[in-house]
């Protein structure tokens, strides 16, 4: 932890220390209104109104990170002229779709934030294709595809954004039927540090679309939107919920697993583990009530079964969780490299915490149909993801990290090391090879090629 903390305190020192330089050659200014002058979105600088409502990260517990200023771009000759800028002037420069990056790195501390927010159209075709702004969000999404009776595989929180979110791969509560976001994506309109506005597909710029199905966001250029293939609704979802009481953690967790691994594609489920042991075990089964039945009477443990057979909409509305509020947080995960040893240990890496808990959830299903070498998302074959997350609330920053970073660090020792990169955590040092493996060579090839002089730069960045 000691050598993650200093590594961001240089990174940060730096960053300092470049403004500072900046600003005594009085270029700032000038570069500034230059960038205004050929936007045709808008420019917030420090003191403008609105600037300190817009750059306000979804984590508060980043309210410290204060950008040289925000560029609202409209349209991706927008972008062309942020980065012209960033790249003539050395400028820190990140892009943000939905803002809910773990560390707010889509906020660089006085850096330029290319705020994609404007360009958030979802326009369904006729033949199903969907073309998205890079700065939708998932609950703009969910009602444009809801409306035309269309399905494509997303998160669970509808402020997330689609950037972020397919980016990284595209962990969501329908994935085991599905797939991932990203093995959806058919191309994607990037704009490279170079300024040049490009489309990568398969037969288009083919390393660049392979390392945007799970390379990470902001890593090779600037995607201001994205073309999906989609799939027709399904004609009834059940979904459902049983709670456990304090106590039945191991139990549940040691059922549980073996179960969703072995369970049919239709069905998905996640594990709510909290610090006394109880689990809130919530899911989806793509069909009638009768296919859920049958399926839990296989899971080898009692609880109160809620569940209502509801169509799409209701569903999403079910299962996305509504807009949660901003909030202080810390968070981090592990992949399994198959199925645990010790549930019981799994489930005591939270026991008695004051603000961790565990998700867990099912993986395998359609997502192993993809190879762990097609996209640049590698944990194909992996059964169970484990997101530990802690609520700062009421209690001390230092405490809650604590209690994180010994989770994910003792998971790493029971279940696998592997981590999913849209969970970027700060103190986490083994975050690149454990998040890419096989494929992080490769990926930093992809970099060295579209961003040679490493624009696109921030402490999690790919290389």
């Amino acid at each position: 932890m000691a050598v993650s903390r200093r590594g961001l305190l240089r990174w940060a020192g730096t960053a300092a220390t470049g403004v500072a330089a900046l600003a005594s050659t009085g270029a700032r200014p000038a570069r500034w209104e230059r960038l205004r002058a050929h936007l045709a979105g808008e420019l917030l600088l420090p003191g403008d109104t609105g600037f300190d409502a817009a750059r306000l990260p979804f984590n508060s517990l980043f309210d410290h990170h204060r950008p040289a200023a925000i560029a609202r771009c409209v349209r991706p000759e927008d972008v062309q002229r942020c980065l012209k800028e960033a790249r003539r002037g050395g400028i820190r420069v990140a892009a943000r779709g939905g803002g809910h990056s773990y560390a707010a790195y889509s906020t660089p501390h006085q850096g330029l934030v290319v705020d994609l927010a404007p360009m958030a159209g979802v326009e369904v075709r006729p033949d199903g294709t969907a073309v998205v702004g890079a700065g939708a969000r998932l609950g703009d999404v969910y009602a444009a595809l809801a409306a035309a009776w269309r399905c494509l595989p997303l998160g669970n929180c509808p402020s997330v954004g689609i950037a972020g979110l397919t980016l990284g791969g595209g962990l969501g509560w329908v994935d085991r039927t599905f797939g991932l976001t990203c093995d959806w994506l058919r191309a994607a309109r990037v704009v490279t540090v170079d300024s040049r506005v490009i489309t990568a597909s398969e037969d288009r710029e083919p390393e660049l679309f392979w390392a945007l199905r799970g390379g990470g966001g902001g890593n090779f250029g600037v995607v201001t939107s994205f073309e999906f293939a989609t799939a027709p609704v399904p004609e009834v979802f059940t979904v459902f919920r049983v709670r456990f009481p304090a106590g039945s953690a191991a139990d549940v967790l040691g059922a549980w697993q073996p179960w969703s691994a072995a369970a049919p594609e239709h069905l998905s489920s996640t594990c709510v583990v909290l610090p006394d042991g109880s689990v809130d075990l919530t899911g989806c089964s793509i069909g009638p009530e009768a296919l859920l039945h049958a399926e839990l009477a296989r899971l080898d443990v009692d609880g109160p079964l809620e569940h209502a057979e509801v169509d799409y909409p209701t569903a999403i509305s079910i299962m996305t969780q509504g807009h949660p509020p901003r909030n202080a947080f810390r968070a981090s995960s592990r992949i399994a490299d198959g199925l645990w040893d010790d549930p019981a240990a799994v489930a005591g890496t939270v026991r008695g915490a004051a603000g961790a808990l565990l998700i867990v959830g099912a993986l395998g299903g359609a997502i192993d149909r993809v190879g762990p070498a097609d996209t640049a998302y590698p944990h194909r074959g992996a059964p169970t993801s484990v997101e530990v997350f802690g609520t700062v609330g009421d209690l001390a920053v230092e405490q809650v990290t604590r209690e994180v970073d010994d989770a994910q660090s003792a998971l790493a020792d029971l279940i696998g090391t592997g981590t999913y990169i849209n969970y970027l955590d700060p103190e986490q040092e083994d975050w690149a090879r454990t998040a890419y493996r096989h494929n992080l060579s490769r990926l930093r090839a992809v970099a060295r090629r579209y961003d040679p002089d490493r624009v696109l730069r921030f402490p999690r960045s790919v290389r």
